[in-house]
């Protein structure tokens, strides 16, 4: 009990002046150790998270996703039934329309939670597990990733169609099945994800599994970073019909008397 040890000298000098009964001295102390057993908890929990960093809720606009619903997003932050249910979450929409942001926004609400959460692009997980395969450690792999309550596969529709590719995933996702929560972010729509793996059965059984018991959203709305560019020139051709003339007129001196 690192906490109790540090500030035991200094909590039994000020129980000795103000006269502290036991209880009150042990239960001041219990409580600091309590709190930063659990700041350290989500310390470590947010680094082995790999969370984008600056993506809160606070800083996702809303307003320019009318489809999504706030508060159905913050109540799945809560984490309680969905993730104790092996549920999924699919964000599905176009690039530049939030769905990183929000995947990474969701996971940190879960880590304040008290979950634990990882977060990986896709293709690079892919990777990590077609290595794992290679020196027959594919099993093992994917039980380490149990401990993740939650598992964020970003750019899921940026896999190549490529059969050892999309074969670890394919295992991934069946091992989590009603076991394990995923969140998974495309650009394509369910129709063309026949571009992702390279059989129809494949294609049909993996999204079997993520859509049942699966919360959907639809971001299908212009690309954010679209906007912005649009807004950013919009706004400098506008600064720069009224800045000012660089001359300034002058008023001659009037003569000295």
């Amino acid at each position: 009990m690192p906490t109790i040890k540090a500030l035991w000298p200094q909590f039994t000098a000020q129980a000795d002046r103000e006269g502290w009964p036991a209880a009150r001295l042990l239960t001041a102390l219990t409580e600091h150790e309590i709190a930063d057993r659990a700041r350290r908890r989500f310390e470590r929990r947010l680094g082995e998270a790999r969370l984008p960093s600056g993506k809160t809720l606070d800083s996702f606009d809303f307003s320019v996703v009318p489809t999504l619903s706030k508060a159905h997003v913050i109540a799945l932050c809560a984490g309680d039934r969905w993730l104790d249910e092996g549920s999924n979450l699919l964000l599905i929409g176009p690039p530049g329309t939030g769905k990183t942001h929000l995947s990474a926004a969701i996971g940190l609400a879960l880590i304040e939670h008290g979950y634990r959460v990882l977060f990986a692009r896709t293709t690079d997980l892919a990777q990590r597990l077609q290595a794992a395969r290679r020196e027959l450690a594919l099993e093992a792999t994917i039980r380490k990733l149990d401990k993740f309550h939650l598992l964020v596969l970003d750019d899921f529709s940026y896999v190549t169609k490529d059969q050892a590719e999309t074969s670890v995933l394919f295992e991934l996702i069946s091992s989590r099945y009603e076991q394990r929560s995923l969140l998974i972010t495309a650009n394509q729509p369910f129709g063309q994800w026949d571009k992702i793996f390279p059989e129809p059965a494949m294609t049909v059984a993996a999204i079997d599994r993520l859509v049942h018991r699966a919360t959907i959203f639809e971001l299908n709305v212009e690309s954010y970073r679209r906007r912005t560019a649009i807004e950013n020139k919009r706004q400098r051709a506008t600064a720069t019909e009224v800045e000012p003339s660089d001359q300034t007129a002058t008023t001659p001196a009037a003569p000295e008397t």
